[in-house]
């Protein structure tokens, strides 16, 4: 198994970021098209560790509003959001919280594993991206999208490209003028051109991608939604 030592594990800076557009525009007229479009952005970043994962899972599928109720309901109701205090609550506790059925299950999963071992966010700070991947998706409730979202925001690896990711997807589509959008896995062919700077890849799209919902930038009319 590789492992990455700590030293690599740094949230990538702003002029890293404004060189890695060039290099990406330069690789892909869409990215190009984004490039041009889209001001500069720094590296979205969120807190390691349990309390970080926890978040990315209670943000699947609401609206940024809700995940922040919740998360501060869930925050209010434990003190602090630690596995100790996720698993003195059973499932209908966690629901008083306001979350799911669903979202309390993979929520008391984390928990369970990080408790017993089979989880340890010192450990996959150190594994490469495959094997980091690998440790987040065998536990329930943690798919890939989940798992490379939280490596790039709470660890700022910068290479991964979560091509599930819908609003990537519709990005590119816009950015390519294309009538359709790129299936998962052909997005994650494409992105395979864009190494080692897919991180930076992913949020330009999203921020080409959110200055188009919000009319910033004129394909906005050809949205499909």
């Amino acid at each position: 198994m590789n492992k990455r030592t700590h030293a690599d594990i740094r949230r990538p800076s702003a002029k890293h970021m404004a060189a890695a557009r060039l290099a990406l525009a330069a690789l892909d007229p869409a990215l190009a098209v984004a490039h041009e479009a889209t001001p500069a952005f720094l590296w979205r970043s969120k807190p390691a560790g349990f309390p970080g994962l926890v978040k990315l899972v209670l943000e699947q599928q609401v609206s940024v509003a809700s995940a922040a109720a919740i998360w501060a309901r869930l925050e209010a109701g434990l003190g602090t959001v630690t596995p100790q205090n996720v698993l003195e609550r059973d499932i209908d506790a966690l629901k008083a919280f306001g979350l799911s059925m669903q979202k309390a299950a993979y929520v008391r999963a984390i928990a369970e594993a990080n408790a017993d071992g089979q989880l340890d966010f010192e450990a996959l700070r150190t594994f490469d991206d495959e094997a980091a991947v690998a440790m987040l998706t065998a536990i329930k409730g943690i798919g890939r999208w989940t798992a490379e979202v939280y490596m790039m925001f709470c660890e700022g690896r910068g290479d991964l490209f979560p091509a599930g990711d819908l609003a990537l997807q519709e990005a590119l589509r816009l950015a390519d003028r294309a009538e359709t959008r790129l299936s998962q896995k052909a997005l994650y062919l494409r992105a395979e051109a864009w190494r080692p700077h897919r991180g930076v890849a992913a949020h330009l799209l999203w921020s080409y991608y959110g200055a188009v919902r919000r009319g910033e930038i004129g394909a906005a009319k050809a949205l499909a939604l």
